[in-house]
């Protein structure tokens, strides 16, 4: 397990503790472009971690325009091994106020104008997304609420929209009657693309608002969003540190994501360039090169 990697993918805040004193910021370059931002490495508690703000420093960057191609490129460059998304959500359901964190394990995605693949060109391959959250990542992050007594759920269905517009009442209103349980705009094709790369990957969502569904609640504004994220940094700084100490306890060696890509590749051998192998050598080398 010392080869495991953890990186942490969310919003600047996440990192600004006392206990990450070495620290360096890395500039990374991929076949797909730059990352959102300069890649912090740090370490706590003797281990190696990375914090990438997906949004760019000072949340310069729109979701649609995110490249998550170049992210999850760059984090595999480093060694990653496992990823944590943290991220700010509507909530679908009452028993979802703002507030609570949720352990997602299910996404629909809705989103239409990003590149949600590595293999779009020459080689393709077809990866399983039944399952697109690793159950060991997602034991890791309850231990951390739970040792924070911070209120939770275990399990849930994220939306991903497109954005940058929150949703019309219509919108919210349709996927609640598909009884998910969150709305955002930024896990896909971030868990899509982390499965192509072979990387766990876990989602923990913390509800700001009731998108604009309740009528006993003010639509969302950013406003409200950012009051409910500050009030909630301390907590979830508590649980990116429990994260880091124990994730590795939890790994499964047989957690699906390990080895997808050696049932997932269809184009025959003789049809895949050396130019798209190079291309594609961070993310899928361990099979290509085979």
């Amino acid at each position: 397990m010392a080869n495991n990697k953890l990186a942490i993918i969310g919003g600047s805040g996440l990192y600004d503790m006392e206990e990450f004193k070495d620290r360096e910021l890395l500039d990374l370059k991929t076949p797909w472009g730059i990352p959102s931002d300069q890649i912090l490495k740090t370490y706590f508690k003797g281990k190696e971690v990375y914090f990438l703000p997906r949004h760019g420093r000072g949340h310069f960057i729109n979701p649609s325009k995110i490249n998550f191609r170049a992210n999850i490129d760059a984090l595999k460059q480093l060694g990653v091994t496992d990823i944590i998304s943290v991220s700010a959500v509507g909530s679908l359901k009452e028993e979802l106020p703002p507030g609570k964190f949720v352990i997602v394990d299910q996404f629909i995605d809705r989103t239409f104008a990003r590149n949600k693949t590595f293999f779009d060109d020459e080689i393709v391959a077809h990866v399983s997304m039944a399952h697109p959250t690793s159950n060991g990542l997602m034991n890791a992050c309850e231990e951390a609420v739970k040792k924070e007594k911070i209120d939770y759920q275990r399990g849930g269905t994220y939306v991903v929209m497109e954005g940058p517009q929150f949703s019309t009442l219509a919108e919210s209103n349709l996927y609640r009657s598909w009884k998910a349980d969150v709305i955002g705009m930024t896990n896909m094709p971030e868990a899509k693309l982390a499965r192509e790369a072979e990387i766990r990957y876990a989602s923990v969502s913390m509800v700001t608002d009731y998108d604009c569904w309740h009528p006993n609640h003010k639509n969302v504004d950013v406003q409200q969003v950012i009051k409910v994220l500050s009030g909630n940094a301390a907590k979830a700084k508590n649980m990116i540190k429990n994260i880091i100490d124990t994730f590795e306890s939890h790994i499964d060696p047989k957690d699906p994501t390990n080895n997808c890509l050696d049932v997932a590749i269809i184009t025959a051998p003789e049809k895949r360039s050396q130019k798209t192998k190079e291309k594609l050598k961070t993310v899928a080398g361990r099979v290509l090169n085979k």
